[in-house]
């Protein structure tokens, strides 16, 4: 029971930052494209990518701490099923280019990211 409160607790937080980040990014580069979200993705990718290198090469970290930055912020704050709805909306809109170059750049970056966040963890060992 204490992991789900855990995972609660930090879902909370990441989903607040979500929330955050989304409204700072729309705000400043409107919202013809997702920029908010794609950058949401990258980031929690890199973010998640540092955590889980960190986890394996630098050392033990307690289970209770595993669960509430991973699978409760990182996960709380990524939104790929945001992603794969404004993959869509744009797609239904007509924007077939602009979805296509969403849905490419979302995944190859976000994939980039993790093997980034994976890297710098296993050279700073």
């Amino acid at each position: 029971m204490y992991a789900y409160l855990i995972v609660f607790l930090g879902s909370g937080i990441g989903g607040a930052l979500r929330h955050g980040v989304n409204q700072l990014i729309t705000h400043f580069l409107g919202t013809k494209f997702p920029f908010g979200i794609i950058t949401i993705n990258i980031t929690g990718s890199l973010i998640l990518g540092l955590l889980t290198g960190y986890f394996a090469f630098k050392g033990e970290a307690p289970q209770h701490w595993r669960l509430f930055l991973t699978t409760g912020i990182v996960a709380g704050y990524t939104t790929f099923s945001t992603f794969s709805l404004d993959s869509v909306l744009l797609w239904e809109r007509g924007d077939l280019l602009l979805s296509a170059v969403y849905i490419f750049f979302s995944v190859a970056l976000s994939l980039a990211a993790i093997m980034a966040g994976i890297w710098i963890m296993r050279v700073t060992t």
